[in-house]
């Protein structure tokens, strides 16, 4: 994994900034790099913004990646445990999103608890059981160019809400969806997939 390069947050209004929201994919979104997607987004100023996917879980196990990366553990819970498709831009890069932040070489701090980094030393303490307390591990991110998020969620693409790290961290993937909704009062099951039809 390489340095993450992200823009320039200065100058933006931090009150405008979805850091740390939850992009929830609306029922009528057919993208399928997001149908039923939750995103976590890490970065949004006026340049554009950053997130990870929380909610698609890959055919690859994080063994597979350390062995990749020449990086040994013996825990089989850590070899064991789920990548996921952090969206479709560099998928071939290594992303892990955690709580607590830690000390790594290329951490982006979202908030005082939760970090995203792309350094391989997080993924070395990861394997020798010395990693942050929870993390999720994603191949690719999802990015969006200037003022680009800003037209999808008034063309209500998307929902979106203030985060919530136990949603992130601690409830199974496949009710990351629902879940993200419901934080903001929302039954997406309640809502129609078909235009017209509401």
């Amino acid at each position: 994994m390489e340095t993450l390069h992200l823009p320039d947050t200065t100058g933006m209004d931090t009150n405008n900034s979805l850091s740390n929201h939850f992009l929830i994919a609306m029922p009528t979104l057919d993208d399928p790099n997001f149908h039923h997607t939750t995103t976590y987004i890490c970065e949004h100023n006026e340049e554009g913004a950053l997130g990870v996917v929380i909610n698609r879980p890959l055919e690859i196990q994080l063994g597979e990646i350390l062995r990749h990366m020449d990086i040994t553990t013996d825990i089989e819970a850590i070899q064991n445990q789920t990548v996921y498709m952090g969206g479709p831009v560099q998928s071939d890069r290594g992303f892990v999103l955690h709580e607590p932040v830690g000390n790594w070489e290329a951490t982006l701090k979202v908030t005082d608890t939760i970090g995203i980094t792309s350094s391989r030393d997080i993924l070395a303490d990861i394997a020798g059981g010395e990693g942050p307390d929870h993390a999720i591990i994603t191949l690719g991110y999802a990015g969006w160019g200037a003022g680009q998020l800003e037209q999808e969620l008034a063309a209500n693409t998307w929902l979106s809400g203030p985060a919530s790290s136990k949603i992130v961290f601690e409830t199974p993937s496949e009710q990351r969806w629902l879940a993200a909704a419901a934080l903001l009062g929302i039954d997406l099951n309640l809502i129609s997939s078909d235009p017209g039809h509401a």
